[in-house]
C-alpha cells in the first residue's frame, strides 16, 4: 500500500517536523511510505499533478491555520480525479474539529486527532496488514458507511525515546531552516495558545539529545530551531543543553529557543554571558504589560522582573533578542496596547513583533469569545478584528503601525535617525510609529510598493512635514543609517560632501599597512584597488560619532568614516565603521 505524507509549508526555507517524526516511527514496519513537502505559494494545479503522479493508495496531509483551505481545495480535487485514493488529515488545525471535518468534507475518509505517531501505526497496520479493528485505534475518527466515528482519545507518549530521529539525510534541507523538539507540552496556561490544551511536560532524554544535536553540528547545518513551547521551563534540562551545544559549536550553526524571560536565574544569566555570539537567538513572549490583561489571559508575571532580565541579555551582546507582542488580548484598548508598546520598545531588543490575535481552535479564547465580544475572521488563520474593548479602526491602526515598526525598526536600517527623533522629539515610541503610520496613509504610501532608498526619503519628508529643528544634523544621521546598511551611491537626496583628491586620498589610506593592521585586520595581504570595492569612505559635516553617542554638545568638525561591511553575523550589525583621516 503505497503512503505519502505531505504538507504545505508556509515559506520555502520552512520544513515539517511533524511528518518526519511520522515517517521515522513507521518507515521500519511500513517502508512504502515518502514524503513530500510544498509551499502555500506553490500552484495548486502542481501540486495536485505532483501528488497524482505518485498514484498513491492512502494520502496523509498535515494541517495548520496557514495551510488548511489549500489542503482541504488539493484533497477535495485529488478524490475526483483518483475516486479510490483514501484521505487522511492531522495536525492541529483538525484536531478540535474532527466529527465536523468529516461531515463536511465528504471527500475525508480519516483524520488523527492528538499525537499521530501511534495512531497513525495502528492505521497503517490495519491497511497494511489487515491486523488490529478500527474502533480500537484511539487518536481516529473515520466513515464507515453513511456514519462518522470519532473514536476516545489516545494518551501521550511518556517516553518519548521511542519516537526514532526524524532527519535520515540532513543535506537534503541544506538552506532551510530545521526544526527539533526536546520536550512536548507546557508548564503554563495561557489561553490564547494550544499548548494549554496539553497538560505537563514530556522531555527527551539528555543523552538522546546530546545525540540528536551532535547529528546537526556534524552535517553543517546553519540553524536549529527548538519547537519547544517553553525551552527553560526545566532549568537543569534547559542549561544541560545549552552547555552541551556550547561544548560542540562549530563556530557556525546557531540555536534558536522560545523562552519565559523570569524563569531564567543568576546562573543560566552567568553562563549566557559567555556563549559565543550568535550561538544562541531567544524569543520571548511578552503579549501585554498590563496586568488585568495578563491576569485574565492566565499569564501573570513580574515585567519589572522580566525587563531586567532582558536588559541583561542584551547587555550582552551576543544574543539575537527577539519580543512578542499580541494585539486584540482581553482587557486591552488601544491606549493600554500604547503603554504595552513603549514598555517593550524601551528594551531595545533586536527584534519586536507585533502580532494580531488568532482565536485558534481548542483555546481558552476561543471557546470564551462571547465574554469578550471577540469578532474574527471566520476562515484561518481566525483573526480577530475587534472586541469588547479596542475597535476594527483602532485595529486598522495597529496594523499599519506594525508595518512602519518591520520598516523602520525591525529593518535594523534607520537605528540613529529614528532613535534620534523619539530622543529629540517624542516622549513616547508608540506616538512616533503612530505619526508616521498616519502621514504614510496621508499621503498614499500604502498603496504601492516601494524600493529600499524610498523608505529614507518618505523618513527624511516625515521629519521635514512636522517642521522639527537640525534638518542638516538630521539629515546626516539619515546619511549614516544609510551608509552603515549598505555601500554604494548615495540618492540625490543626501549632500555629498567634496575633498579634494578624495578618492586617491582613500587609497593612499588602503595602501598603509598600519591602517589596515587598525582598522581592517582581516584585508592583511589584499591590495588596495580589491579593499576598496569591499568598504566605503564617506565624509560628514559632523561629528556623527557625537551624535549617535548622545553628546552633550554637536561637534560641527568634518569627519570622514570608514565603513567595512564584511561582517560574518549580520544579525547583529550591518558593518564596521570607525573615524578615520584622510
Amino acid at each position: 500500500m503505497k503512503t505519502l505524507l505531505t504538507t504545505l509549508n508556509s515559506k520555502f526555507i520552512h520544513s515539517s517536523l511533524a511528518i518526519r517524526y511520522l515517517w521515522s516511527y513507521n518507515k521500519r514496519h511500513f517502508p512504502d511510505i515518502n514524503i513530500k513537502e510544498y509551499t502555500v505559494n506553490n500552484n495548486l494545479d502542481y501540486i495536485l499533478g505532483e501528488i497524482y503522479k505518485g498514484q498513491y493508495d492512502l494520502v496523509c496531509f498535515s494541517c495548520y491555520i496557514w495551510n488548511i483551505n489549500e489542503t482541504l481545495e488539493i484533497a477535495k480535487n485529488l478524490k475526483k480525479v483518483k475516486r479510490d485514493v483514501k484521505i487522511l488529515l492531522g495536525g492541529p488545525e483538525v484536531s478540535y474539529n474532527v466529527k465536523e471535518i468529516l461531515e463536511e468534507h465528504k471527500y475525508i475518509d480519516y483524520v488523527v486527532f492528538g499525537e499521530g505517531e501511534l495512531t497513525l501505526n495502528e492505521l497503517f497496520d490495519l491497511l497494511y496488514n489487515k491486523e488490529g479493528n478500527i474502533y480500537d485505534i484511539r487518536g481516529l475518527g473515520f466513515k464507515d458507511k453513511d456514519n462518522i466515528y470519532v473514536n476516545e482519545e489516545r494518551p501521550l507518549i511518556q517516553d518519548l525515546d521511542h519516537i526514532p530521529f526524524p532527519y535520515e539525510d540532513l543535506k537534503e534541507l541544506d538552506h532551510k531552516i530545521i526544526y527539533y523538539e526536546s520536550s512536548r507540552g507546557c508548564p503554563f496556561n495561557c489561553q490564547y495558545c494550544l499548548s494549554s490544551t496539553l497538560k505537563g511536560v514530556r522531555c527527551f532524554s539528555l543523552d538522546r539529545i546530546k545525540k540528536d544535536l551532535k547529528k546537526f553540528v556534524d552535517a553543517d547545518v546553519k540553524q536549529v530551531k527548538f519547537v519547544d513551547r517553553t525551552f527553560n521551563a526545566d532549568k537543569k534540562h534547559c542549561l544541560e543543553i545549552m552547555k552541551y551545544i556550547q561544548k560542540i559549536d562549530n563556530g557556525k550553526i546557531n540555536f534558536h529557543f522560545e523562552i519565559t524571560a523570569y524563569l531564567l536565574d543568576e546562573e543560566i544569566l552567568d553562563f549566557l554571558k559567555g556563549v559565543r555570539r550568535g550561538l544562541f537567538q531567544f524569543e520571548i513572549g511578552i503579549q501585554s504589560t498590563s496586568t488585568e490583561t495578563l491576569r485574565e489571559i492566565k499569564r501573570n508575571m513580574d515585567f519589572e522582573k522580566i525587563k531586567y532580565i532582558i536588559n541583561r541579555l542584551i547587555s550582552y551582546d551576543n544574543i539575537h533578542i527577539h519580543l512578542d507582542l499580541i494585539a486584540g488580548l482581553p482587557y486591552e484598548n488601544y491606549k493600554t496596547f500604547s503603554r504595552s508598546f513603549d514598555d517593550v520598545y524601551s528594551l531595545k531588543s533586536n527584534k519586536i513583533q507585533l502580532g494580531f490575535l488568532k482565536l485558534l481552535r481548542g483555546s481558552g479564547l476561543r471557546i470564551n469569545k462571547e465574554k469578550y465580544g471577540y469578532i474574527y475572521k471566520d476562515k484561518p488563520p481566525y483573526e480577530v478584528m475587534c472586541n469588547n474593548y479596542i475597535t476594527y479602526k483602532d485595529m486598522l491602526k495597529l496594523k499599519q503601525i506594525e508595518e512602519m515598526l518591520e520598516q523602520y525598526y525591525n529593518s535594523h536600517s534607520f537605528n540613529c535617525s529614528v532613535e534620534y527623533i523619539i530622543k529629540e522629539y517624542y516622549n513616547s515610541s508608540f506616538k512616533f510609529y503612530e505619526d508616521l503610520a498616519e502621514y504614510w496613509e496621508e499621503s498614499g504610501y500604502h498603496h504601492v510598493s516601494h524600493k529600499k532608498d524610498d523608505f529614507y526619503k518618505i523618513l527624511l519628508d516625515f521629519y521635514v512635514e512636522n517642521s522639527f529643528d537640525n534638518i542638516d544634523i538630521f539629515k546626516e544621521i539619515l546619511k549614516f543609517d544609510y551608509l552603515r546598511n549598505k555601500r554604494g551611491n548615495l540618492p540625490k537626496f543626501f549632500n555629498s560632501i567634496t575633498i579634494e583628491d578624495f578618492k586617491n586620498r582613500c587609497h593612499e589610506f588602503l595602501q598603509n599597512e598600519e591602517n589596515i593592521d587598525k582598522y581592517l585586520p582581516e584585508f592583511r595581504g589584499m591590495t588596495a584597488k580589491k579593499i576598496i570595492k569591499k568598504v566605503h569612505f564617506e565624509t560628514f559635516k559632523y561629528d556623527i560619532f557625537s551624535l549617535i553617542n548622545e553628546a552633550s554638545e554637536i561637534n560641527c568638525e568634518k569627519i570622514t568614516i570608514l565603513f567595512n561591511y564584511e561582517i560574518d553575523n549580520k544579525d547583529f550589525e550591518r558593518s564596521k565603521y570607525f573615524k578615520v583621516n584622510i
